[in-house]
């Protein structure tokens, strides 16, 4: 697991067009769960284009705090090693 936000970046970085499982906090015991495209990734947030089948959004955006802190896990699809916690 990545220890400093500058790494996590660079590992997203790398991803960038993959496929992905999307896994969040959403507050009050809720977890939202979705699979999309790792599309774009900014200087402090990473933006996630989702399945429209599955989703009523068509894109969500996080930061890399919440993947330090646990709050967002991604799971890599086209590479089962590869997995961000």
């Amino acid at each position: 697991m990545p220890k400093t936000l500058a790494d996590i970046k660079k590992l997203l970085d790398g991803h960038l067009g993959k496929r992905l499982q999307l896994r969040a906090n959403g507050g009050r015991k809720k977890t939202i769960e979705c699979e999309g495209v790792l599309s774009e990734t900014y200087h402090a947030i990473f933006v996630v284009e989702l399945n429209q089948e599955n989703s009523a959004f068509k894109r969500v955006s996080y930061s890399y705090t919440d993947i330090l802190t646990e709050a967002v896990e991604i799971t890599f699809l086209d590479d089962a090693v590869a997995a961000v916690k």
